[in-house]
Parts: C-alpha cells; structure tokens; sequence
C-alpha cells in the first residue's frame, strides 16, 4: 500500500507539473495576440510547427528506449551513459547542420533576411533534446519532485523573459531592445529558457559514465526507430496543418495572417485539451490497475460514457460563453472564431480515441498504436492538401476534425476484434448528438431574439444544468456513479 500511496503521489506531481506547464505557456497567447499582428503571430507559430518535427528526429524514440533497457540490462551496462553518448553525437551532427545551411534554409521557407531563426532553432531544439534523458533519468530515479521543478523553472523563466522583452523593456527600457528583431524576442526568451533548464540539470548529466558499449548503443537504436516513426506521425496529426497552411495559399500575406488567426483560435480549445491530457494521466494506470478484475470491461465501458458527458459539457460551456472566452485572445484574431467548435469536437474525438486505443496497451499490441497514427497522418496530409486551398484555415480544422475521427472509427473497429470492450455506442451518439443539438439551438435564438448579456449568461448556464441532469440520469446516475466508485 506505501508503494502504491507513493506511486500515485509521483503521478500527481508530474501530471501536475505537465498540465500547470502547460496552462502557463498558454497564457503567454493573451500576450501574443495583443502585441503582434496576425501575420507576425503566424511566424511563432509557424516556426513552432517546424520544431515538434524536428524534435522527434532530434529524440530517435531514445526517451521510450532508455525506459526499457534501464529496467532490462544489468547493474554493470551503463545505458543512461550511453544513451546519452548517442544523443550528443546525433545532436551535435543534426544542429550543425542547421547551422551550417541555416541561410539557405531560410531562403527556402521564405525567410531570407532572417536565417537567425534557424540558428536560434537549432540550439533551442540542441538544448532541449539533451536535457531529454537527464528528465528520464529522473523518473527513473522517482525525483518526481525535482522533475516538477526544473520543469516549471523553464517555463517561468521562458515567460518572465517573454514579458521583459516584449512589454517592460521597450515600454520603460527602450534602449535595451532592437525593434528590428521584432517577434525573434519569443525564440531568444526560450532558447533562454532552455539554456537555464540544462544548467540545473547538470548533476543529472555529470554522472554520465564513459563506457561505451556499440552493442548496446545498436539495441537501442533499432528499438527506437519504430517510435521515431509513430512520434513523426503523431505530430503530422496535430501540427500538419499550421507547417503547410501557407504554402498552400497563394497569397503570401494572406496566408501569415490566416496562420496567424488559425493558431490563436486554436488555442481556445484549451480547456478540452487539458481535459483529455488530464484524463490520460489518470486513467491509463487505473485500467491497467483494473484490467484482471471481473467484470473490469463493463467497468471501461462506464467510464467512456461519463468521458463523453465531461467532454459534451466542456464543449457546450466553450460555445455557449465563447464572448467571454474569445477575449483570451486579442481582437485582431476573433476573425476565426469558426473554427473553435469544429477544433473543440475534433479534441472530444481525440479523448475518445485515445481512451478507447486501450485494448492495444492492454494487450501488448503497440504496434497498431504505430499504425493508426499513420492512418491519422495519411489522413491529415490528404484532406489538408484538399480543403486548405478551397476553404483556407477552416479547411485545416475540418482536416484535423476528420482525422481524430477516421482514427476513433478504426481504432474500435480493430479493438472490439482483439479485445472487445462493451461501449454504449447508442448512449454515446446521443450525448454527443443532444450537445451538439443544444448548441445549434441556443446559437439560434441568440441570433434571433434580443437579451442583455447576464440573461444569456443565466439562460445557458440553465440549459447545461438541464443538460447534465437528463444525461446523468440517461446513464444510470447515483447508481452508476456508486458502481464506479466501488470499482
């Protein structure tokens, strides 16, 4: 019970760490919006889109690798030594590359005044990817509070920089900032940010050995290749579209600006997204915790459905008060508003997918993991290809929106064949079908009839209580609820 009580301590403390990270660098956007037009916000985002990429060749699936062969090799292999090692070699031939053709890489993206972007990328990706391992050394070690901390210290000082160049400097320290460098302050203040992140990791990476075993640096290498490959295609599903969105329109400016509101826009969908990560956290050890109990599948089961009515919940509270949650970003960007209920339903299905692909986790069938990604970036890349230039960054939403849900579609196709779970799938559609209907309907009457602002607000708070109380008793309500609670 003491190993499970410090088991379940050290999830909270990274979950925590993960999901409080997260949510502070979000509220650097309210910032973004506000100080930079959309075509400048679209170069942040744009270059951000490029480094989820590179960072998983950067990575070669070594993070998931060192996990496996620390637990699997003896006392006397040194496999954080060398896994290390390979990193370092990789990382250092990989950035000096990038900076060796950094300006004809800038040409070629269509930044040629500005080849200090790649260089500034480059490092931030090199400091990154080698205070990978020294991280996983220390979940592997259970320093899950030193974990948290070196992590949220990144992330305030990324964001301290970001206000001191952006806001205090030019404002009462004018001679201390150089306008020419404009939206180059955000890669300045994480690359900061990262350097500071590996000074504090340095005990970690100090105890490095130098015993270098090539066999083992081969395992590792050969076991990492496939993550490579389905980490490359997890990030073509969820950031394809903003690397491509402006190639694929014509017009230069319009294309930045349209980056610009897409990614702002995109943002808005926050609260599902730290749903669905926070639900992950949590129910992926209560699965396995569970998967040898009776009637445990029934159990999974309940726990899609109140999934579900969390997610309709989440999605009905976003749209329902989206006047008051579109000021999160700046005024400029409200333009794309459109694209926040298809994003909001594209991020349910996510969670939905990402709860049912535990048949492949139970079962130890990861490889299908691998490729439903695939499918999911096959996907992206066909319908962004198509709707981007017809329907500009809507057509990227509907992309990604069709993708989650290609990928939700196969994933229980094949699950309910290898480990079939009993999902409600009726009682699914219709909490899902019953959001969306009351969303349509309270659209409607606010474009028809005339209320001040509190009145709405009161009107629509009511109507998800309705809703919450119908659904809660649809599924079974206080029994269900004890059930679960039980198990």
């Amino acid at each position: 019970m003491g190993q499970l009580k410090t088991l379940a301590g050290q999830t909270a403390i990274y979950g925590l760490s993960s999901i409080v990270g997260r949510l502070l660098n979000y509220l650097l956007v309210p910032l973004y919006t506000r100080i930079f037009i959309p075509e400048d916000y679209g170069v942040v985002s744009e270059f951000y889109a490029y480094i989820t990429f590179l960072m998983v060749i950067f990575a070669l699936g070594f993070e998931t690798a060192f996990f496996h062969f620390v637990n699997k090799k003896t006392k006397h292999e040194n496999v954080f030594g060398n896994a290390q090692f390979t990193i370092l070699c990789s990382t250092g031939f990989l950035t000096a590359l990038l900076l060796l053709f950094a300006t004809p890489i800038a040409k070629f993206i269509g930044y040629p005044d500005h080849s200090e972007y790649i260089t500034w990328f480059a490092l931030i990706m090199a400091l990154d990817t080698i205070s990978m391992l020294p991280f996983a050394k220390l979940r592997q070690q259970n320093k899950a509070f030193r974990f948290a901390m070196i992590k949220l210290i990144g992330i305030f000082m990324n964001i301290a920089l970001n206000i001191l160049t952006l806001v205090i400097f030019p404002k009462y320290f004018p001679n201390f900032i150089d306008p020419t460098i404009g939206v180059g302050y955000v890669f300045l203040s994480n690359l900061a940010a990262s350097a500071i992140t590996l000074i504090f990791l340095f005990p970690e990476i100090r105890s490095m050995k130098a015993e270098f075993q090539w066999p083992l640096i081969r395992e590792m290498l050969v076991y990492g290749f496939p993550i490579l490959i389905a980490g490359f295609a997890g990030m073509i599903n969820e950031t394809l579209d903003r690397a491509i969105l402006k190639y694929l329109i014509h017009d230069p400016h319009i294309a930045m600006e349209q980056l610009g509101i897409y990614s702002a826009c995109y943002k808005l969908s926050i609260l599902m997204t730290l749903f669905v990560q926070t639900f992950r956290y949590a129910a992926e050890p209560f699965y396995f915790s569970q998967q040898n109990k009776e009637n445990s599948k029934e159990l999974f089961a309940n726990v899609m459905n109140y999934f579900v009515l969390i997610g309709c919940i989440i999605f009905l509270g976003v749209m329902f008060y989206i006047d008051i949650i579109k000021l999160f970003i700046g005024e400029n960007y409200h333009s794309g508003l459109a694209v926040v209920p298809i994003l909001l339903a594209a991020n349910l299905f996510l969670g939905i997918y990402l709860n049912m692909s535990i048949w492949y986790k139970l079962t130890g069938r990861t490889g299908y993991g691998a490729w439903l990604s695939i499918f999911g970036a096959v996907i992206t890349i066909v319908f962004n290809l198509w709707l981007i230039p017809i329907m500009g960054y809507v057509g990227a939403a509907w992309a990604t929106f069709i993708c989650y849900v290609s990928m939700m579609i196969a994933s229980y196709w094949k699950g309910q064949k290898v480990y079939p779970i009993p999902y409600e799938t009726g009682k699914l559609f219709l909490l899902i079908g019953v959001a969306f209907l009351f969303w349509i309907l309270m659209d409607f009457a606010k474009s028809n009839i005339t209320l001040n602002d509190y009145t709405w607000w009161i009107s629509e708070a009511l109507v998800l209580l309705i809703y919450f109380g119908f659904m809660w008793r649809f599924l079974g309500g206080r029994n269900q609820f004890a059930i679960l609670k039980k198990k």
